[in-house]
């Protein structure tokens, strides 16, 4: 939520209280990606653009696709009409979330690969372009971590001045995440996403 309706929810709780109820109740036999689809077009109708960003990134976060998202969002043409549907692609696009990417939205699951692990050094990190993905490298003796640059928050690329020894901190909302396991550590509460990987001839493979 925002700052403002914490705030609301703090002073008049027993207020706003019943509408939170009615919120959660009224989803309730609904799976949460259909919630989280629903709450996405929501948004667009109304066009409120932080909105759209948070219930897109949580849509992803619970399973969504981008092409269920895209899928849903042209589904609904008949209430949303072509202009706020153009409105929620171009937020989509400046967001630059790679799995929206031409090259990765119809691709399947691959090893792909990242850097020679020649370069880099034990207890190193180091910030890989790899395509239409950006990932963090961290080297802990021959065990090897890869996460997307993106914040989980709303998703924000993360650059590599953000990084202060092992601590990366998103420079948007000040999330701050721990480099040797993921783990956020400050402000929020989800991890940054991880992918799995493996060495082959030297050179260090993520699956993505």
């Amino acid at each position: 939520m925002s700052d403002a309706l914490n705030y609301l929810v703090e002073v008049r709780g027993d207020a706003l209280g019943h509408y939170f109820k009615f919120l959660k109740d009224a989803g309730k036999h609904l799976d949460p990606k259909t919630r989280d689809l629903i709450s996405v077009i929501t948004k667009v109708h109304v066009q409120t653009e932080n909105g759209f960003k948070q219930y897109l990134t949580r849509a992803l976060r619970d399973g969504c696709t981008p092409l269920e998202i895209i899928d849903a969002l042209l589904m609904a043409f008949p209430a949303l009409g072509l202009a706020k549907i153009v409105w929620a692609t171009e937020i989509l696009l400046e967001m630059d979330i790679p799995e929206f990417s031409p090259e990765l939205i119809n691709a399947q699951p691959q090893w792909r690969e990242v850097i020679a692990v020649s370069e880099l050094t034990d207890g190193e990190v180091k910030r890989v372009d790899c395509g239409s993905r950006s990932v963090f490298v961290y080297r802990e003796g021959e065990s090897y971590k890869v996460y997307d640059s993106h914040c989980p928050h709303q998703v924000t690329n993360i650059p590599h001045l953000a990084l202060d020894g092992l601590t990366l901190t998103c420079p948007k909302h000040e999330w701050k995440f721990d480099i040797r396991t993921g783990d956020c550590i400050a402000k929020g509460k989800h991890p940054l996403k991880a992918f799995e990987t493996k060495v082959e001839d030297g050179r260090l493979l993520a699956h993505w």
